[in-house]
């Protein structure tokens, strides 16, 4: 029998360009559609998102990475959540979802390896029960992108898709706002020539 899975777009806002050395400054999660091993069901996703601002781990940062979210860095120090706390608050909400939908989470990102590489090592460093998506339950949409258009990767930018595929709502670099846009993204791919594929 084939599980369920529901589709959760991701996006990350960091200080910095890798884990570690670098801190993630937020993320959102946005639940963007169900597919039952049949067939493919959009979820509108402003009904289930998860949104934190989170502490930095460590003093090191870039100036011009962390002007890219706007976020204040002495504000998230003083206010925002620790990371312990963000990533087990991130995988109960998951959990919550996935009783709901009796379904598994698989994560989105546009492209998958930034955001994918922020979330894998913060919950596998500060979650107790390391990543919610195993280390593999993931879907790249640059790569479905491509493989839809018959695209060559490098030329599978969101520049190049047609207008229709693209959600309406503009793109503000904050976390919970990106993922939810991207979340329609990856639901106009999905509805996208499905009669003739």
């Amino acid at each position: 029998m084939t599980k369920a899975e529901f589709y959760v777009s991701a996006d990350v806002e960091a200080d910095g360009p890798v884990p570690g050395p670098f801190s993630m400054s937020s993320f959102g999660l946005a639940v963007a559609g169900l597919h039952d091993g049949t067939a493919f069901r959009t979820l509108d996703p402003v009904e289930r998102t998860f949104y934190a601002e989170l502490k930095p781990i460590s003093e090191a940062y870039d100036p011009e990475a962390l002007a890219v979210s706007g976020l204040d860095r002495d504000r998230l120090a003083r206010e925002g959540q620790e990371p312990t706390l963000a990533m087990d608050a991130a995988a109960a909400w998951l959990a919550t979802v996935s009783g709901e939908l009796a379904a598994a989470p698989v994560f989105l990102a546009y492209p998958l390896g930034y955001d994918w590489m922020w979330m894998y090592w913060y919950f596998m460093q500060f979650a107790a029960g390391g990543s919610p998506f195993g280390h593999s339950r993931c879907l790249d949409l640059k790569t479905l992108y491509a493989a839809k258009s018959a695209s060559p990767i490098i030329e599978s930018t969101k520049r190049s898709m047609p207008r229709h595929l693209l959600s309406s709502r503009p793109h503000t670099h904050h976390a919970l706002d990106d993922a939810i846009e991207q979340a329609e993204l990856f639901q106009n791919m999905m509805r996208w020539n499905q009669a003739e594929l």
